[in-house]
């Protein structure tokens, strides 16, 4: 019997008020074309009835190989309206990498973009489950591919035009998977379920203060955290999406000054290169625009440069295992009156939970909360709505993260007295490269696979574009020859380009006197003259 006075919490709520609110308000900006409201809502429907028709029943998976494009936006919308699992998949991953992920999921349906046919074309045949494959080609200049298959809007056309009811039943129900970077070994699919889906999207509108004046620009890739719920976010509210297929910063700015633009999320590597392009320039932003950024820690420079430059910075923090964002450096009003230099230290901080998202602690080895003083530091654990479900179709690695009834984030923090966190190190050697994360695990058996190569280490060092870069650091076998563009090719043709090393050195490993490979001494002589990366 349904109950008056319960309703599951899920997304799907938000595209249907606001269609019905602001039909004929401008909902999308996609490369010249510009849809309302009402259009989106057809086009979302239109999808779930196709999806539907192509054999997509409950639970069943749906991949998405794109940029932010209108068809990656409407599938956030149109594949749970349909009762499929939404499986969007890095851009930037390999051929093989994306293999993986298509055959882990057992994804029965593949929507990919016309300029990514040659990621696909390799291992087209080769993933079981897969059933049918659509080529989205609103924007020309693809490859030829091999496969049949309707193009995205032949996909849409074939379907009904018919108002699509939804099949959630229960808000646990898991909307989509987001497969993690693989820092160590294969990605993971994390499971995000419905209800936290929904309270991270209104939580992003609480902070970030958006509503339907709001013009939102798609900077953060939505493949990455599901943009950390900004697709529903900002269809919650009527606000604006303005899509964006590749980061520019003078597009950005173009876009900014055009469409009005208030809100954007970038990693401070996008926000070094714009702040780049605009002192360059001589310019400033036209206007305020509220910029969230994440991924790795904000240095208080870029910090006061952004502001400087007109934007308002809100720092957050999360993982993908937490719907993206988790935390953020909730501001007060007194702050505003400290020095810039305080004030930019202030806001670097990771902070404190999102309203509604749970709670968090930084603990010992033994799950106890160390002293907020800001110099003991633990590990990071969360618990609450904004925590995955778990690990897709790996409870092993569910049990080991869930570990005393907290998901444990692998990183290390300080607690402040006023309760802010403030991230300090890693547990784990990954590289975090404009907000990627790289493991130096699968880049060194990548290398090792070399023929001249005997041994390998890898660590991140420092990089003014992006933070960190990985380099490695070979020894060769005795009589064999390489050159550092020789490695780094032979990578390249075996993982995701932005994985590869940067920089390839030729010399004796350091070992400690159980013959292990002591990367806190490359480490140290690399990162010797900068700040200590805390992310």
């Amino acid at each position: 019997m349904e109950k008056a006075y319960y309703q599951p919490l899920t997304p799907l709520m938000f595209l249907e008020r606001t269609a019905a609110v602001f039909p004929d308000k401008t909902a999308a900006v996609d490369v010249g074309r510009r849809l309302t409201y009402r259009e989106l809502h057809q086009r979302v429907h239109r999808l779930a009835a196709a999806l539907r028709q192509a054999g997509v029943g409950k639970g069943d998976r749906v991949a998405w190989l794109a940029p932010n494009t209108l068809s990656m936006l409407e599938a956030h919308l149109g594949v749970p309206l349909a009762g499929g699992i939404l499986v969007p998949i890095n851009i930037r991953l390999s051929p093989g990498e994306i293999e993986y992920i298509l055959q882990h999921s057992e994804a029965r349906v593949l929507v990919v973009d016309g300029q990514f046919t040659h990621l696909v074309e390799p291992i087209y045949g080769r993933c079981s489950a897969l059933q049918l494959v659509v080529t989205d080609d609103a924007v020309p200049g693809g490859a030829p591919r091999s496969w049949p298959g309707p193009t995205y809007e032949e996909f849409l056309a074939g379907a009904p035009a018919e108002t699509v009811v939804p099949l959630v039943e229960d808000e646990m129900e898991v909307i989509c998977i987001n497969y993690t970077s693989g820092t160590t070994g294969q990605p993971k699919g994390v499971m995000y379920h419905h209800r936290g889906a929904f309270l991270n999207a209104l939580a992003e509108i609480i902070e970030t203060r958006m509503d339907s004046r709001s013009v939102y620009l798609w900077t953060l890739p939505m493949f990455h955290c599901n943009g950390w719920c900004f697709p529903w976010a900002v269809t919650a509210v009527g606000a604006t999406h303005v899509l964006l297929r590749k980061v520019d910063a003078e597009q950005i700015v173009r876009l900014i000054v055009r469409e009005g633009v208030t809100h954007l999320c970038a990693a401070p590597t996008v926000l070094l290169s714009l702040a780049t392009y605009l002192e360059e320039a001589g310019e400033k932003l036209p206007h305020r625009v509220h910029v969230v950024t994440a991924a790795a820690p904000p240095s208080p420079a870029i910090i006061r440069t952004m502001e400087r430059l007109g934007a308002e910075l809100t720092h957050v923090y999360g993982l993908t295992e937490v719907y993206g964002p988790f935390t953020v450096c909730e501001w007060h009003e007194q702050w505003d009156q400290l020095p810039l230099e305080e004030r930019a230290r202030k806001k670097a901080r990771q902070g404190v939970p999102y309203i509604g998202l749970g709670e968090l602690m930084v603990v010992d080895e033994a799950m106890r909360p160390v002293p907020k003083d800001g110099a003991t530091m633990g590990e990071v654990v969360m618990r609450g709505n904004g925590v995955m479900l778990g690990y897709y179709k790996n409870p092993e690695a569910t049990e080991e993260a869930f570990r005393g009834g907290w998901f444990h984030t692998g990183d290390l923090a300080v607690w402040h007295p006023d309760g802010y966190i403030e991230l300090r190190d890693r547990k784990k050697d990954i590289i975090i490269s404009g907000g990627e994360n790289i493991s130096t695990i699968e880049v060194e058996r990548c290398i090792a696979e070399h023929p001249a190569v005997l041994e390998v280490a890898v660590i991140g060092v420092p990089d003014p574009k992006w933070g960190e870069v990985p380099k490695a650091f070979v020894t060769l076998r005795p009589g064999k020859a390489a050159t550092a563009q020789e490695i780094i090719d032979f990578c390249r043709q075996r993982i995701a380009h932005y994985k590869c090393p940067r920089y390839v050195e030729f010399t004796e490993l350091p070992k400690s006197s159980t013959g292990k490979i002591q990367k806190s001494v490359l480490r140290e002589r690399e990162w010797q003259g900068y700040a200590k990366r805390i992310n």
